[in-house]
């Protein structure tokens, strides 16, 4: 039992500095941080629609193509 107790012990304390450790070396407030993530997630949203309306534009071409009537060759 005291082995277990320890490595709680040791997780716990662990936790705690490594908490504190990353708050005292980040780069950026909280608030900061947030307003960050934000507009990364807004690029990447704008990103994917815009590749999305790309890619099915591709696609759409490709089945009008698909479905024109095929010219046969007579011999």
């Amino acid at each position: 039992m005291n082995r277990i107790g320890n490595f709680i012990l040791g997780a716990l304390l662990g936790g705690f500095v490594g908490a504190i450790a990353a708050l005292l070396l980040a780069p950026s407030s909280g608030q900061q941080l947030r307003s960050d993530i934000v507009t990364r997630a807004d690029q990447i949203r704008s990103e994917v629609t815009q590749a999305a309306a790309t890619r099915r534009a591709e696609l759409e071409r490709e089945l009008a193509e698909l479905r024109a009537p095929q010219k046969t060759e007579q011999y």
